[in-house]
């Protein structure tokens, strides 16, 4: 008996530590400095606590780039069943938060949430519909060709850009008139994937 409570003392010790420690780790990704906070992202590639999951999928949003991606880096190589979480933060108030976390569905190749990223693809805000679309051709979704079609001529040139270059990974046919509608964005870059297409996509129809 008595080693038996010794043992449950040693198992509560140890929680309350855990607990101490996740309390630790979100006061830092709330309140600390640029520094503290990419050293701790750095260590949480394989947590699975939903709180601390939610924290490091808000620094998305964090006013840093380095942190932004040092959130990105640490949500990708994740690798427990965290794809609901972050299908569910596709709906955040935060533009860099849905746009942020449809490219980490997609790096994690995470086809589950093809419908919910295609939702993104209609959304206000242009960087939002072009990481959509992005994620939408990394994950390689066909299904999607019509969409491609469609943003190719999309009023934001990032998201005609993300269109564009999905076509040509896809390998989807693209007609001449809109082959011409693409060609008037006076953009080097536009240019580039166009002739890129010229070269390697299917005949237009």
């Amino acid at each position: 008996m008595k080693k038996f409570f010794e043992k449950f003392e040693l198992l509560l010790t140890r929680k309350k530590e855990f607990i101490h420690n996740l309390e630790n780790i979100s006061k830092i990704l709330e309140i600390g400095s640029n520094e503290e906070k990419i050293k701790t992202l750095e260590i949480l590639d394989d947590i699975n606590d939903s709180d601390i999951l939610q924290k490091i999928i808000s620094k998305l949003d964090d006013d840093s780039i380095q942190v932004r991606g040092e959130a990105f880096s640490a949500l990708v190589l994740n690798k427990n069943k965290i794809s609901n979480l972050l299908i569910q933060n596709l709906n955040s108030p935060s533009k860099n938060i849905r746009a942020f976390a449809a490219l980490v569905l997609a790096n994690r190749n995470e086809i589950i949430a093809i419908p919910e990223i295609k939702r993104l693809t209609k959304d206000d805000h242009g960087m939002v519909r072009s990481c959509a679309i992005g994620a939408l051709g990394h994950l390689k979704d066909q299904e999607s060709k019509e969409i491609f079609l469609e943003s190719v001529l999309d009023s934001n040139l990032e998201v005609k850009k993300s269109a564009l270059q999905a076509i040509i990974d896809l390998n989807i046919a693209v007609s001449d008139d809109v082959k011409s509608k693409i060609a008037e964005e006076k953009d080097s870059e536009t240019e580039k994937l166009l002739s890129q297409l010229e070269k390697s996509g299917p005949e237009g129809i």
